[in-house]
C-alpha cells in the first residue's frame, strides 16, 4: 500500500508540470490552429537561460520566472506577427512545416551555443516526509509554480478582456472581427502566451528534470498527448490531461519498468483517439 502511496505522489508532481508543459501546446493549437513544434525548444530553451543565470550569477529560478516570462512571452510575439502571422491563414500542413523550419533553427543554435551537455540545478532543499511517503521539497516548490501559472492562465482566459477576445477568436473569428476585435493582434498575444507557458515550464524542469536539446522531442510529445488526452480547447483539459499522463506514466514505471512508462503514455492516447476524440474534458471553447 504504501508504495502505491508514493507512486500516486510522483504521479500528480508529475502530472501538474506536465499540464504546465502542455497548456500553452493547446492554447495555441486552438485558437490558431497551428501546431507549434517550436514547442518543445521554447521550453529546453526557458531552461538553458534559467540554468545558466543560476550557474554563472546566482540568481534563484523562482527570481528568474518572470524575467523567463517575460522574454519568452516577447520571443513568441514577435515569431508570430513577423513570420508566423504571413502564412496562418494557411493550410496546417504550411503552418506545421513553418514552425519545424523555426524549430530547427533554435535547435541547432541552442545546440551550437550551450552544447547538448545535459545539465540541472541541484537546489538540495530536502525532502517532506509524510509517513512512509517522502516529498523532495524542490519538486514540490515545482509543482505548486506549475500549478499557479496554469490557474493563473484558467484566471486571465475567464476574467480577462484580452482573454475573453481570444476565446471569441477561438469560437468564431468572423464573428469577433465584426464585433471589433483585432486577430491579428489577438494571434500574436496567444501565441506570446503559449511561449511563456513553455519557459515557465523549463524554469520549473531546469530543477526537476536534466535540460538538454536532446529531449525537445520527448517534451513536445508530451504536449501533444495531455491534449490528446485533456481535450484541446480548455485549461481544465490541459490540467486533466497532465494529472492523468503522470498517473499513467508512474503506474506504467512501476509494473513494466520506466522504459515503457512513455509508450503507456502513447497507448492511452491511441485508445482515446479511437473511443473519444474529443478527449476526457471536450471542447467547450479555450476556458
Amino acid at each position: 500500500m504504501a508504495i502505491y502511496l508514493q507512486i500516486l505522489s510522483n504521479g500528480l508532481m508529475l502530472g501538474a508540470l506536465y499540464a504546465c508543459l502542455a497548456v500553452g501546446f493547446s492554447l495555441v493549437w486552438g485558437v490558431l490552429n497551428v501546431i507549434n513544434m517550436l514547442h518543445g525548444s521554447f521550453i529546453i530553451l526557458g531552461g538553458y537561460l534559467t540554468f545558466f543565470a543560476w550557474h554563472l550569477y546566482g540568481i534563484h529560478p523562482v527570481v528568474m520566472l518572470p524575467v523567463i516570462a517575460a522574454l519568452m512571452f516577447a520571443l513568441g510575439f514577435s515569431l508570430q506577427k513577423l513570420v508566423i502571422n504571413r502564412v496562418v491563414s494557411a493550410p496546417v500542413l504550411t503552418t506545421l512545416t513553418l514552425t519545424f523550419g523555426l524549430d530547427m533553427i533554435l535547435y541547432n543554435a541552442m545546440t551550437y551555443w550551450f552544447t547538448a551537455t545535459p545539465r540541472r540545478i541541484t537546489l538540495d532543499l530536502g525532502a517532506v516526509h509524510l509517513g512512509s511517503v517522502v516529498l523532495p521539497v524542490d519538486r514540490l516548490i515545482g509543482t505548486g509554480l506549475a500549478l499557479a501559472m496554469t490557474l493563473l492562465l484558467y484566471a486571465v482566459m475567464r476574467g480577462s478582456t484580452i482573454g475573453r477576445a481570444i476565446v471569441a477568436v477561438r469560437m468564431d473569428r468572423s464573428a469577433a472581427e465584426l464585433m471589433g476585435i483585432r486577430t491579428d493582434r489577438i494571434y500574436a498575444i496567444t501565441f506570446g502566451i503559449g511561449a511563456l507557458m513553455a519557459g515557465v515550464a523549463g524554469v520549473v524542469f531546469a530543477t526537476v528534470f536534466p535540460i538538454t536539446t536532446n529531449v525537445t522531442g520527448i517534451w513536445l510529445g508530451k504536449a501533444f498527448v495531455v491534449c490528446v488526452v485533456g481535450g484541446l480547447g480548455s485549461v481544465p483539459g490541459a490540467l486533466v490531461g497532465g494529472l492523468v499522463l503522470g498517473l499513467v506514466e508512474s503506474l506504467a514505471g512501476h509494473w513494466f519498468g520506466p522504459q515503457q512508462a512513455i509508450t503507456a503514455g502513447f497507448v492511452l492516447m491511441l485508445v482515446l483517439l479511437v473511443t473519444r476524440p474529443t478527449g476526457l474534458v471536450g471542447v467547450r471553447g479555450y476556458e
